[in-house]
């Protein structure tokens, strides 16, 4: 007959019960002890150890089972990448020895939601085992998960390679690592990554476009990081940044003497990229008289530095990018024709945040993540995580400063918040509203995939509650009074429809 193993790991409410507390119940293990002749029980830890001790000798006392403590040091009680290298570790020892294999038992209610998630998946994958869970109301139960993740789950993935495969037959690049620091789930962000890697693998210009913060310079450093280019250097340069008198200076470089103050000769952008990638940012910010050097530059691929008359022959890849709509800049006499269709051999439109259906939830993660590390070297920071207020209120909010407001939204959420949950409050004082743009016009939003009315009447319902509420002052009789509605009820069942709060 196969050895009976419970494996758990150790719970708060169960070192409560071993302490004593007031109120405390026996605790999920203790109750899972007399639900069979265990003959040994494995217990996962990471509380303190002195805790931990005083809860086996308690245990002792209340089962014959051989008591078998592994103590584990995770990063977080819901980090899902060490929990599930601590439970792998353990059932694989547990089942290393073939005969007489050991019957499982895994109990799923101590510890956090995460634990018993990955329990979940490797009794049903790995490691047949047995699943209770145990309440005071109704003692110990066995789980019923009305599925088999091997079965109906894998062929699944197993789909997704031969996809992945048919990709590859049909001459489709793979996915690259160089683009897994830009995140997203989104069907347009996919669509545009595909062409991204496509286009990495080519020499020609490449021209981005996308409204401010949107991350036209991490694509632009993917593409490079993706390319045959890779191992020579990544220059980027902020066209918009430069004074105009240096703009030749800057890009092409000069001769020692060539004006006032060139002190001695120096390389421009140009040279420093000979080889590898130039990244023109909002090259629609050149003046005209140096856009007509730079097209010449493309054309040739030689310049002549500033004060010198000898060309230098140079290799660059150029990846321009620009938030400015240059069709409109080309009619109205900003930008040169020539020019944009030189660059334009490639052209990359990064969507806006609001356009990106599904990726604000993960930009949200992985930000806040960004933010603690940022603030683990500061003095008396705490890790902050958010409500579930604050997080609605980003999932509502339009963004039109895209991933860059969103981060620094953080940021200065952070900042405000006490302790170590940023509230909807803290969130709220964190955003900073600005007049809508004229590309915001909310009748002039570009009906495209993840386009929702519903969605977008909400929006402006939001927006303009808030609106109101503010500088009502709190008064929500004003407040009515603002948006011409009828009396302080309706204003109310409008809050409570949008999910409003004051």
């Amino acid at each position: 007959m196969p050895k009976l193993i419970l494996v758990s790991w150790i719970g708060h409410a169960d070192l409560k019960a071993a302490e004593g507390e007031a109120g405390a119940s026996i605790g999920p293990i203790a109750q899972a002890v007399a639900f069979k002749d265990f003959a040994r029980i494995v217990l996962l830890g990471d509380s303190p150890a002195d805790r931990t001790q005083r809860y086996l000798e308690w245990l002792k006392a209340r089962t014959r089972a051989a008591l078998d403590l592994r103590p584990c040091t995770l990063s977080s009680p819901m980090h899902f990448g060490d929990i599930y290298r601590a439970a792998r570790q353990v059932l694989s020892e547990l089942t290393a020895d073939p005969s007489p294999a050991p019957a499982l038992t895994i109990h799923l209610s101590p510890g956090t939601p995460a634990m018993a998630a990955v329990w979940i998946i490797l009794a049903k994958t790995r490691f047949p085992a047995e699943l209770i869970q145990s309440s005071a109301a109704h003692g110990v139960q066995i789980a019923t998960v009305p599925f088999d993740i091997a079965a109906e789950f894998l062929p699944d993935v197993l789909h997704q390679a031969d996809r992945r495969l048919g990709a590859l037959s049909a001459g489709e690049p793979p996915a690259r690592p160089e683009f897994s620091a830009i995140v997203y789930r989104s069907a347009v962000m996919d669509r545009l990554l595909a062409r991204a890697q496509k286009v990495a693998l080519r020499s020609v210009p490449v021209l981005i476009e996308g409204e401010s913060g949107t991350g036209k310079e991490l694509l632009a450093r993917a593409i490079h990081a993706a390319s045959p280019r890779r191992e020579q250097p990544f220059i980027a340069v902020n066209c918009g940044a430069i004074p105009v008198e240096l703009v030749e200076s800057e890009l092409f470089g000069h001769e020692k003497g060539a004006f006032t103050g060139a002190a001695r000769e120096r390389k421009g952008v140009f040279e420093a990229a000979d080889g590898g990638t130039l990244f023109l940012d909002e090259v629609g910010e050149l003046p005209l008289a140096a856009q007509v050097k730079l097209l010449r530059v493309l054309q040739e691929q030689t310049l002549t530095r500033v004060g010198a008359t000898q060309p230098i022959r140079v290799n660059a890849r150029i990846i321009a990018a620009t938030n400015r709509q240059l069709v409109t800049e080309i009619r109205e006499g900003r930008s040169r024709e020539d020019l944009f269709y030189r660059l334009a051999v490639a052209v990359l439109k990064l969507p806006p945040l609001r356009e990106r259906e599904g990726d604000l939830s993960l930009l949200i993660d992985r930000l806040l993540e960004q933010v603690n590390r940022e603030g683990e070297e500061d003095p008396g920071y705490q890790h902050k995580d958010l409500s579930p207020g604050a997080r609605n209120l980003m999932l509502g909010y339009h963004w039109p400063g895209n991933v860059r407001e969103l981060l620094n939204t953080l940021r200065r959420a952070a900042l405000w918040s006490e302790g170590t949950t940023i509230a909807e409050e803290d969130l709220r004082e964190a955003l900073l509203l600005f007049p809508a743009h004229e590309n915001d016009d909310v009748l002039a939003r570009p009906l495209t995939a993840g386009f929702n009315l519903q969605d977008l009447l909400a929006e402006v319902a939001r927006h303009y509650l808030y609106r109101a509420l503010d500088e009502a002052q709190g008064n929500r009789t004003r407040a009515a009074e603002l948006l011409g509605l009828k009396s302080y009820q309706t204003l109310k069942n409008w809050m409570e429809k949008y999910g409003v709060a004051e």
